[in-house]
């Protein structure tokens, strides 16, 4: 058989088997990549297998539509039409389910991808047990120790701190240069800070040296930070 002769023979038996319309194009589309037949061979295949009767063509405008002649095929009655309706309806419901059934399988296989292997597992597992093990022996020590205080108590010193650091506060803004001198007429810390200054006028040492000398110490020379409340 000839390469031209084959074709025609896979041309016909692909349009036998589909008994649907096609057009040259479609055919030639549908059969190239599998078989690797040309356009011009697939045009000439099908003009001719429709001039020998073997397929039947209609010519819509500029369009030839080529479709598999329905003489061969043997007629079907209304009971025959029932059944292959019936055995329609059964096989879209088994596919409707084993639709359902690949998207569970899908969304199984996606969750288990997600999931940690074995191997990352028991190394995991490895890991926790020893942060346990290090949390429980931090827990005996804590339990074990003897200087432990009650709520009430650590209440009382948080209470007490906050009360200190904001009475700190306090008597460090009474310092600010920035208040007016109303204000600090009212202040003693504030007169006494301008009578150091005014004292250092005439003083030959340095402010340090000064402070050091009548015991005076500030924020600073203890190297003491306000602290948050």
């Amino acid at each position: 058989m000839s390469k031209k002769d084959n074709g025609a023979a896979l041309i016909l038996a692909y349009l036998n088997e589909k008994n649907r319309p096609y057009s040259a194009q479609d055919v030639f589309s549908n059969l190239q990549k599998q078989h690797g037949l040309g356009k011009t061979a697939v045009v000439k295949a099908m003009e001719l297998l429709a001039l020998e009767g073997k397929i039947k063509e209609k010519i819509y405008g500029k369009q030839k539509i080529y479709f598999a002649d329905q003489a061969q095929f043997k007629d079907v009655n209304d009971a025959d039409l029932k059944s292959m309706d019936h055995q329609i309806s059964e096989l879209s419901g088994e596919v409707q389910s084993l639709t359902q059934s690949c998207r569970q399988l899908d969304a199984e296989l996606k969750e288990l991808n997600s999931s940690l292997t074995t191997e990352e597992m028991v190394s995991e597992i490895q890991e926790l047990k020893a942060e346990c093990s290090g949390y429980r022996a931090r827990l005996e020590k804590i339990k074990s120790a003897s200087n432990h205080i009650t709520p009430e108590e650590k209440d009382k010193v948080y209470k007490e701190r906050d009360l200190y650091v904001k009475e700190w506060k306090k008597r460090k803004r009474l310092y600010n240069p920035s208040l007016s001198l109303v204000r600090v007429k009212l202040h003693m810390d504030m007169l006494l800070k301008y009578m150091i200054n005014s004292i250092l006028e005439g003083y030959p040492k340095s402010k340090k040296e000064f402070l050091e000398e009548v015991g005076v110490e500030t924020d600073e020379d203890c190297k003491v930070v306000l602290p948050h409340t």
